[in-house]
């Protein structure tokens, strides 16, 4: 894809189509870190697949996006930079920096890979997913003011809640105790 192509978001007058889907994936940044930590950072690669799912419907019918969230780590920044040049065509302020964040998620993701209980440092990745979200949030709050915010939990959430928030305790648990 050439860079024009990357850097040319649909721009989308406020107020024009307030019944017009959400330009991103809306979710709450509570949600989104409740999500995130109770299914052990899966929630993540979902909001990447809607992030990208978003993009393909509305500009790039080409990509696939659950590759494209399968390997998020190679693709979050261009994701990241899309989302910023959509803010920046909309004239949202504060903007976003896809490149510190990008990094910055890839390396807590990594961090998985320590040992107990430095792995548990991989839980903060989602942190640098909260102001890109934020930004989607707002850019979805201008092109289309009534979409639905995602703020609850479906019944699907809350199976993962609660099946998710079990099984990380179980982990902390056999991470912490002092084995005999």
């Amino acid at each position: 894809m050439s860079k024009e192509q990357d850097q040319s978001p649909a721009v989308v007058t406020a107020g024009t189509d307030s019944l017009a889907p959400p330009m991103y994936f809306p979710v709450s940044p509570v949600k989104l870190v409740v999500m995130s930590t109770c299914t052990l950072g899966i929630y993540e690669l979902y909001w990447y697949y809607k992030n990208w799912c978003a993009i393909k419907e509305r500009d790039e019918p080409e990509i696939m996006p659950f590759w494209r969230a399968f390997f998020a780590p190679l693709f979050c920044y261009s994701l990241f930079r899309k989302i910023q040049a959509t803010a920046e065509s909309q004239q949202i302020q504060g903007s976003i920096e896809p490149g510190p964040l990008a990094l910055g998620w890839f390396v807590f993701t990594v961090l998985a890979k320590l040992p107990d209980p430095y792995w548990l440092a991989s839980f903060l990745a989602v942190a640098f997913l909260l102001p890109v979200q934020a930004t989607v949030n707002e850019i979805n709050r201008v092109a289309s003011p009534r979409h639905d915010p995602n703020r609850t939990y479906t019944g699907w959430n809350v199976v993962a809640i609660v099946f998710g928030g079990l099984l990380l305790v179980l982990i902390l648990v056999g991470t912490f105790l002092p084995s005999k």
